[in-house]
């Protein structure tokens, strides 16, 4: 049995690394993007730009009604099995994905004066939410095209279009926005234009693909469909609970505060989540590698496999965890300017939450690949009412960093609840004794350079 773990580790490495590279190109070029706006736009406009991003994200997540986990797992997991059901997956998920970002669309564009005026008191956002709602529908269908690649084991066409091509056409854009000197809309027409014209290239390929990916001609569901949708639904409630969590502060702290502390607290978030990158990775072509070896019963195997990436996914990790938690200020300045070092404490807070989630791994994904989706819903439910009573608690004194601190202990209780629950249901977890060295070393060599660093 030992041959099935290896050959699946070896698919996870191949499929991870081209994820990773993938990823690492993308978010370069993002974080890249990010410099050249905070540099050009002031400090408020950067927040409202920040409040637009984070509106248009939620948005998109809900369109997608969970489908984009949803569809990678059932179609990995029935590919083999039924040619014909797996084809109804696919063009149900295209078929219901394709109306709700039309319809999600429409509701943003309309709201948006509501939003802007009501709930950031703020009416420069009017327009940057307009504008980003036309992307809404293109972005969706760019997701469950992934999705469905990722289901067949293709993890490349993820890189090609979502990862490289968008983040290489935004960045042109941004070059055209600063040579005419445009305003903030022009950076949000940039960023719109690069989602539309991924779509139209993505599909032309899928059009070529031998994968069949098509939308029935009738709005019907078969039952395969309606599998599909009583499956992700659970999980688009987990996504929203996600994205509550990971947008609540924003929000708060736009509500609470004002667009200058958005900015600063998005100075320091995206640096914290390259701590994703190989957790990402890895997760991206485990879910339908494990999919495969659950659907053969074979747990054991899944499990050994799941500590083996755990502990390539903290060891990898670790490198940029130093960094960012030793030396804050420094990236901060050198990166955003002087005037973003006073972020260096929430940067080091929001390391070790993205940190403690590379220590247990999988769970929440290995949880979907064992059919538990509603478990995973009530566990980020808990976890997002304490992230939102937290934030309401310490983002009135401590700005910011109340918003770190919130993330951190909801991050906290949510991965400890998956993992557990994972290893009551299937005996999986993530620990070894070749996987405690690292562990071990890492705290030895935290409490040895911390205090030096500091003096």
């Amino acid at each position: 049995m030992e041959t099935i773990v290896d050959e699946s580790l070896k698919k996870v490495v191949k499929g991870s690394g081209i994820v990773f590279f993938g990823i690492f190109i993308g978010r370069g070029i993002g974080i890249l993007s990010r410099i050249f706006i905070i540099r050009y736009v002031t400090q408020s406009e950067y927040g409202i730009y920040s409040l637009a991003l984070v509106m248009f994200s939620i948005f998109v997540n809900v369109s997608t009604l969970g489908l984009q986990e949803g569809t990678a797992r059932q179609v990995s997991y029935i590919r083999e099995k039924d040619e014909t059901k797996t084809r109804w997956v696919i063009n149900s998920a295209l078929k219901i994905s394709m109306i709700a970002g039309m319809i999600f669309s429409v509701v943003l564009f309309l709201s948006s004066d509501f939003i802007a005026s009501n709930i950031f008191h703020s009416d420069k956002l009017v327009e940057p939410l307009k504008i980003v709602s036309l992307a809404i529908p293109f972005y969706v269908l760019i997701l469950i095209f992934t999705s469905i690649f990722r289901g067949f084991g293709r993890v490349d066409v993820k890189v090609y279009f979502e990862d490289v091509l968008r983040s290489v056409l935004f960045v042109s854009f941004l070059v055209v926005v600063f040579i005419f000197d445009l305003e903030l809309t022009g950076v949000i027409y940039a960023l719109v234009a690069s989602f539309i014209i991924t779509f139209v290239v993505y599909t032309v390929y899928v059009t070529r693909s031998p994968i069949p990916i098509k939308v029935g001609k009738t709005l019907s569901l078969s039952p395969a469909g309606k599998e599909l949708l009583l499956f992700s639904l659970p999980l688009l409630i987990t996504m929203i609970f996600s994205l509550i969590r990971e947008s609540i502060g924003i929000l708060l702290l736009g509500f609470f505060k004002d667009p200058d502390d958005v900015g600063l607290y998005n100075g320091a978030y995206p640096l914290a989540y390259l701590l994703t990158f190989t957790l990402f990775s890895a997760g991206f072509i485990y879910v339908p590698i494990a999919s495969q070896l659950y659907s053969k019963n074979l747990i054991g195997e899944m499990g050994r496999t799941y500590q083996i990436i755990t502990k390539w996914i903290f060891t990898m990790s670790l490198p940029i965890f130093f960094v960012l938690f030793l030396f804050p200020d420094l990236i901060l300045e050198f990166l955003f300017g002087e005037e973003y070092v006073s972020a260096s404490l929430t940067l080091r807070i929001l390391a070790l939450s993205f940190m403690f989630n590379a220590f247990l791994g999988l769970n929440g994904p290995s949880l979907i690949v064992i059919g538990k989706t509603k478990l995973i819903m009530y566990i980020g439910f808990i976890g997002a009412v304490v992230n939102v009573v937290l934030n309401i608690i310490l983002i009135p004194p401590y700005g910011i960093e109340g918003v770190a601190v919130a993330s951190f202990l909801s991050y906290f209780i949510i991965n400890i609840l998956n993992s557990i629950k994972l290893y009551q249901l299937s005996k999986i977890q993530p620990f070894s004794r070749n996987y405690m060295k690292p562990i071990v070393n890492s705290i030895i060599l935290l409490i040895l350079i911390y205090p030096v660093n500091q003096s």
